[in-house]
């Protein structure tokens, strides 16, 4: 959703992901859209997603961090280690292995500079039940949203962080059907049009660099976020 809206706005963007038949249903056939099949947790992967981004446009404006899984679901002596360096892996490091490619390609183009949007969570800030990897690696990207706003300063690298709750896709289609409160009992949560999250987006994308959104929280209106628990 977030790629569409850019695309429709005018930008050229470079689609990254594991599964190339997503990519090519996501770009459309629009020639602004490059895809290039990408794991973010390989650190030679994301080298070549941004040279072929450099390759073809000369430079990156704007990094839009959102590769994310949910990870085991259990307590922490119910998961198991591989399970959850899996989830830092393509969470945590995935964003700094794409961020610090960023930062690099920003620092060196003429004109200097550009915008790192993280894809944070409601996570970030609440967990939910029986999700210690995610909620860590979550509340780990604020910290890195921090950093990397402090330290694009004198280069002209604007970051912030978008979190979203309940927006409506494959990956949170289970919420809508029943999730798992504090108190064990199974609700079923209020989801809102992913659409919207892309608009959210579009708009922290399109400030001035001299402007920053540096937190943003959408969700849906009566989701169980404020007095969760």
């Amino acid at each position: 959703a977030v790629a569409r809206a850019l695309l429709g706005a005018g930008y050229r963007v470079a689609l990254a992901g594991r599964r190339p038949e997503a990519l090519d249903e996501t770009a459309q056939g629009d020639p602004a859209a490059l895809v290039v099949p990408t794991d973010v947790a390989s650190p030679d992967s994301v080298s070549a997603l941004f040279e072929a981004a450099r390759r073809r446009w000369g430079r990156v404006d704007l990094l839009v961090n959102n590769a994310g899984t949910f990870g085991p679901s259990g307590a922490a002596d119910e998961i198991s280690v591989a399970d959850w360096k899996a989830t830092v892996d393509t969470n945590l490091t995935g964003a700094f292995l794409c961020a610090r490619e960023a930062v690099a390609t920003m620092k060196a183009q003429d004109p200097q500079g550009g915008r790192i949007i993280n894809n944070g969570s409601i996570s970030a800030h609440t967990p939910r039940p029986g999700s210690i990897a995610y909620t860590a690696t979550k509340h780990a990207i604020t910290g890195l949203t921090k950093s990397l706003s402090l330290d694009g300063r004198p280069y002209g690298i604007a970051c912030g962080q978008i979190d979203i709750g309940n927006a409506a896709t494959e990956m949170t289609a289970g919420i809508a059907r029943g999730a798992r409160q504090a108190d064990g009992s199974i609700v079923a949560e209020p989801t809102f049009d992913v659409a919207h999250a892309a608009e959210a987006v579009l708009y922290m994308a399109g400030l001035p660099l001299d402007t920053n959104v540096q937190f943003l929280t959408i969700t849906a209106t009566t989701m169980p976020f404020i007095g969760r628990g």
